[in-house]
């Protein structure tokens, strides 16, 4: 690799110098696969996220390496500001309309169902990080370093009622344990990547979600497997399917656009009530 040259070269002719600088080395920052920008911005260009007091769009995220967003979201709440954030979050638009999605098709009819309330806030346990999976040094880069994820730690109902993941997955009581199945199987449904307690050692007190693009193909990842569970005992549960065959992959990170190739591909159905591992001393996703 040819050294750039000392600044007395340019006391040269143009076009001596002109031959110096072709010689010249220069680093290049690395860039992020240009489908991210295209995904931020097409979703911007169709108003599939609303600004508003609680969804803000901030300046662009711009590293170290390839991490970051050309159109990041500030979000403290959802649904008009019905559905609050623990933490500000910090995702892209794709996700950002998701989540919104997710919440009126599937935690607050369920929550409806299993309590007969709604759920006011979403306890998170992180968004945009630059790192990588499962916090692993060398690992390939989460969908968190693009804020195309989000780790998901509990639910505070409209009772002030605290629904904590790592608690209630397989020691809560049974329409506790039933609603957390339900937003399991039913996030399956909107998002290319789920993973919750029994889906890996990392994931034992929390739900990570993302867009991530697993392969061109589009395939997803939904773990633990769903299965059908029990109706709540009022009201009908939502439209549910049986198990349909997942993928067995732990990434959460790809390289093609997130939504195209998703649609009419969902896993269906609801989480099973699997004992956690031994939890390791750091968050995952």
């Amino acid at each position: 690799m040819a050294r750039c040259i000392s600044p007395s070269v340019y006391l040269l002719t143009p076009a001596v110098l002109a031959l110096a600088l072709s010689s010249c080395s220069i680093p290049t920052k690395p860039q992020r696969p240009a489908w991210r920008t295209q995904a931020e911005n097409a979703c911007l260009a169709e108003r599939r996220v609303r600004p508003s007091n609680y969804v803000q769009i901030a300046n662009e995220l711009d590293g170290p390496g390839i991490c970051g967003l050309t159109r990041p979201f500030k979000v403290t709440a959802l649904q008009d500001g019905a559905v609050m954030f623990n933490a500000r979050a910090t995702l892209d638009c794709s996700m950002v309309a998701e989540l919104e999605q997710w919440l009126a098709d599937v935690v607050q009819p369920a929550a409806q169902a299993r309590f007969g309330m709604d759920v006011v806030q979403i306890n998170s346990m992180g968004s945009y990080s630059c790192r990588g999976m499962n916090n692993q040094r060398g690992a390939p880069l989460s969908e968190h370093s693009f804020g195309n994820a989000l780790d998901i730690g509990g639910f505070v109902l409209a009772d002030g009622r605290q629904i904590s993941i790592v608690r209630d997955w397989t020691h809560g009581d049974e329409q506790t344990r039933a609603f957390l199945m339900d937003v399991h199987g039913g996030s399956c449904q909107h998002f290319s990547t789920v993973l919750a307690p029994g889906s890996n050692p990392f994931h034992y007190n929390h739900i990570h979600v993302d867009l991530a693009m697993h392969g061109r193909s589009g395939k997803h990842i939904c773990k633990p497997v769903p299965h059908e569970i029990a109706a709540p005992p009022t009201s009908p549960l939502l439209v549910t399917k049986g198990p349909a065959p997942v993928e067995d992959d732990d990434a959460d990170t790809g390289e093609g656009p997130p939504r195209a190739a998703f649609e009419g591909g969902r896993e269906t159905g609801l989480g099973q009530l699997a004992e956690p591992p031994s939890p390791p001393r750091r968050d995952g996703g």
